[in-house]
């Protein structure tokens, strides 16, 4: 059984980043649409345990990775998700904080 990202060091995260960022590439080679997909989150995930959460505050705007022009507003935290409203909709969504870039 694999580790969790909270119990793995960056070397090891990194390099289980490079393993599926791979895994990626060969699934998009041949056409696997669902499997990139599920990579590219798998990744994002990944990637959120490298961030400090700390650094991600309620209120602040940040645009979504993949969705330019996308505005979303953090409520809340809670571990590596940031819990708000994209585009001031009212649906509350969180996303992985690797996918967040300040505006």
């Amino acid at each position: 059984m694999s580790k969790l990202y909270s119990d793995m060091t960056e070397h090891e995260i990194d390099q289980e980043i490079r393993t599926m960022s791979e895994k990626m590439r060969k699934a998009e080679q041949i056409g696997m649409v669902n499997e990139v997909a599920v990579y590219e989150r798998k990744i994002a995930m990944a990637k959120s345990y490298l961030l400090d959460p700390s650094d991600f505050h309620k209120g602040d705007v940040y645009e979504l990775v993949g969705d330019p022009g996308s505005q979303f507003e953090i409520s809340y935290m809670n571990g590596i998700f940031a819990w708000g409203y994209r585009d001031k909709a009212e649906d509350l969504e969180a996303f992985p904080i690797s996918l967040l870039r300040k505006v």
